[in-house]
């Protein structure tokens, strides 16, 4: 069982790579909770999380993928869990230790090794499976060191273990923003630029492979679409199509006033950008909808993608022969942000109000009831033909 929490008594630092995310309250978690040696369950998870979201109740923490509920985590309930709160603030890269010269450590990389020397000890070395999963920085931080963890292991001797990863939202492109701005901050940066000024304050490690195809120009295995070829290990992707953060970054902020045509195109465009770098992932859940990050919320069991669930199709990419019909790849096709019924629920940024699909659509310069009446067809039933592609 999870240990008991307390409140947390202070924010962690912003991290340089996520440029203007809002900055929630990390939880003070142990390094590692309490293991069962000799790892009765085959699977241990080492969860990286940028924070653990504040709703639902504290009391029932962990969530989603986390979950020890069978109800809440049905193929996962009973592994072995290991959660690293993230307070590095270097996408899980940094090798940096503090100087006399600097008051700050970036040591992401070197934390995730520490804690894999730490797990060896405890019983990881009976293990036949070892899953990297992350969301947002810790998404971005699997596919930077799922290799490395692999390498790692083999090193020590203990090549058996079958290293996986699990990235969600932390598939971000180094598009062009929809309104440049001056790099005064690395709020106002350009995502390129961010990470190639990040990465000098970070000393960061990339995976090697990728190091290679990018000589000189590392930070380009910060971005998924051009670290992914170079891997190695199985990594199962989950990415909203439109993500809140990405847009974010690109300068589009969704306030309580509805958007207008340029900023709509833009949002289109993304989803499509999206979609052409997702193009030769083979393992993959991509809702065409407006949020950031997944696996650890409460309703991680809601979200479908041409009718199947993420913890399905996790379910059938973990088997080592998937039964026929067993979806891997799984993205949605209809265009627009929310177009899928199952996104989760939206509210008003203002009112705080839940807004449904139709409202929250209209808001976004697209009504749904007017097309819907155009075509002689009900909302719900429009809504389901974009669902289907069609």
């Amino acid at each position: 069982s999870p240990p008991s929490l307390s409140p947390p008594p202070s924010l962690y630092p912003p991290s340089p790579l996520h440029l203007s995310l809002s900055l929630p309250l990390s939880l003070p978690l142990p390094l590692s909770l309490p293991l069962s040696p000799p790892f009765i369950s085959p699977l241990l998870f080492i969860s990286m999380g940028l924070y653990l979201p504040l709703s639902p109740p504290l009391s029932s923490f962990p969530w989603g993928i986390l979950s020890p509920q069978p109800e809440e985590n049905p193929y996962w309930w009973n592994a072995n869990m290991v959660f690293i709160p993230y307070c590095s603030s270097d996408a899980w890269s940094g090798a940096s230790a503090k100087t006399d010269q600097s008051d700050y450590a970036f040591m992401g990389s070197v934390i995730i090794m520490e804690v894999v020397n730490e797990l060896l000890t405890k019983g990881l070395d009976s293990a036949k499976v070892l899953l990297l999963a992350g969301s947002s920085a810790g998404g971005t931080g699997v596919l930077l060191n799922v290799d490395r963890v692999a390498e790692h292991l083999e090193s020590r001797g203990h090549g058996e273990i079958q290293v996986r990863g699990l990235a969600d939202s932390g598939w971000f492109l180094d598009n062009k923003q929809y309104r440049s701005t001056d790099c005064h901050s690395t709020i106002s940066c350009e995502p390129t630029e961010a990470i190639k000024r990040g990465i000098r304050y970070w000393g960061s490690v990339v995976p090697e492979s990728c190091r290679q195809t990018h000589i000189r120009e590392e930070w380009n295995c910060f971005f998924g679409y051009k670290v992914y070829p170079t891997l190695k290990s199985p990594v199962f992707v989950v990415q909203w199509l439109f993500d809140e953060a990405q847009l974010t970054v690109d300068n589009i902020h969704l306030t309580g006033h509805p958007v207008h045509e340029g900023q709509w195109r833009y949002i289109q465009n993304l989803g499509n950008e999206l979609r052409n770098t997702l193009k030769d992932v083979p393992s993959l859940f991509a809702p065409a909808c407006l949020s950031h990050e997944v696996i650890t919320r409460n309703y991680w069991m809601d979200i479908q993608v041409k009718g199947t669930s993420l913890p399905r199709a996790l379910h059938c990419w973990d088997r080592a022969s998937p039964p026929r019909g067993c979806p891997l790849r799984l993205i949605d096709s209809c265009p627009w942000p929310h177009c899928n019924p199952t996104c989760p629920t939206i509210r008003d940024q203002i009112t705080g109000q839940e807004m449904s699909v139709i409202q929250f659509l209209k808001h976004m310069g697209f009504d749904v009831a007017k097309m819907a009446q155009q075509q002689g067809m009900d909302a719900g039933k429009l809504l389901g033909m974009l669902n289907n592609g069609n």
